[in-house]
This record gives C-alpha cells, sequence and structure tokens, in this order.
C-alpha cells in the first residue's frame, strides 16, 4: 500500500509553528498556527508589515536593524522578544496583549536581509508570562539577558554601550525587587498560572 506524501502547502499549514513567507518586511502567505498565535484573520495580516505584531514602530525598526546585522552566514537569525496579538480571533488573547515569542528565521539571500525570508514564530506565554510591565528597551534587554547575554553583550547586541545596559538591568531590578541579575531572569521568566 502506498501512501501519498502531503504536499507542501498542507505542511505549511498544518506546521504545529507559526510560518510567515515575508518579502520587503511585509507578511506575503501566514499559516493556520501563526494565526492562532497572534489571534489574527487571515485578511488582517496578508499584505502588511510585521510592524502590526511589535508593540512599538521603534521595536519593530530596532528588531530589523538588528537582525540584517546579525544575521549568519546562511542567512539565519533566532531570537526571543515580546510580540503583540492583534486581536481574540481563535481564542487566542486580546487584541494588543503582549506575550513572550520564540522568533527564528532565514533571508533567503543574506546579502538582502529582508528582501525574501520565511519565519517561525512559537507563543512562549505558557511557559513565561509578561509579569513585570517594562519599556520597550527594557523588553529588548530583558530578552537578551534571559539568553544569558552579559551586558558587554546585550550592548553588543543592540549598539547601545554596556553601562546604558546596567542602567536598564538596574531600573529593573528595582520595578520587580530582585536584589540580583538571576534572580531579575527568573522573575522574568516567571511560569504562568
Amino acid at each position: 500500500m502506498t501512501r501519498s506524501v502531503p504536499d507542501y502547502r498542507t505542511a505549511f499549514e498544518l506546521a504545529p509553528v507559526g510560518l510567515v513567507l515575508s518579502r520587503e518586511r511585509l507578511m506575503v502567505d501566514v499559516n493556520r498556527e501563526l494565526l492562532r498565535i497572534f489571534g489574527a484573520e487571515r485578511e488582517q495580516l496578508i499584505g502588511r508589515s510585521f510592524e502590526l505584531l511589535y508593540p512599538t514602530a521603534d521595536e519593530f525598526a530596532r528588531t530589523g536593524e538588528r537582525i540584517a546585522a546579525q544575521l549568519d552566514a546562511d542567512g539565519r537569525y533566532a531570537d526571543e522578544r515580546v510580540m503583540k496579538r492583534v486581536g481574540g480571533a481563535h481564542g487566542t488573547g486580546s487584541a494588543g496583549e503582549l506575550f513572550w515569542c520564540h522568533v527564528s528565521g532565514r533571508a533567503l539571500d543574506p546579502a538582502r536581509p529582508h528582501a525574501e525570508g520565511i519565519w517561525a514564530f512559537e507563543d512562549l506565554s505558557a511557559q513565561r508570562v509578561l509579569a513585570v510591565q517594562l519599556t520597550p528597551r527594557e523588553r529588548e534587554v530583558a530578552a537578551l539577558l534571559v539568553q544569558g547575554l552579559t551586558s558587554k553583550g546585550v550592548g553588543r547586541h543592540l549598539g547601545i554601550s554596556p553601562r546604558t545596559v546596567d542602567v536598564y538591568r538596574a531600573r529593573r531590578l528595582k520595578k520587580t525587587g530582585a536584589a540580583t541579575t538571576p534572580e531579575l531572569v527568573t522573575k522574568l521568566l516567571q511560569r504562568g498560572p
């Protein structure tokens, strides 16, 4: 008995992670899981800028710059960041809700990072709640601290000085009542209910 192999479209639609095909930072195609993660309908995303999925326009711009600067030789990039839900479609969150997301992707031409790519999104909100209100830059610093980077590493990734990173870290320590960076990271990674 010969079993047929699913076609690529079926594999794309039923993938267990959110997938986006992009061109010039516009969403050209999205799969069902991405729609579920962001609580969106297909019409809300197709042809639209990824900016719609970011907490602020500045975070969208800075992330684009960071991706372009940090692609590996094969055009790959990955990080964890705070993203924003579009709406309550598919029973996922409410419009504007912020959540932690693992994003990985590949530019089809590393020399032109945003020309065309494929991006995967994994919702981390079941494992990690956004327990503290953070400014946009604090969210970016927090995402890199959670990955274990030092102030120098965070600064290099964000194009800011290690001293500036220390200032952001000190503010977050105070906001959360954490005494040390490991305690801060634990609070940032607080599990959901």
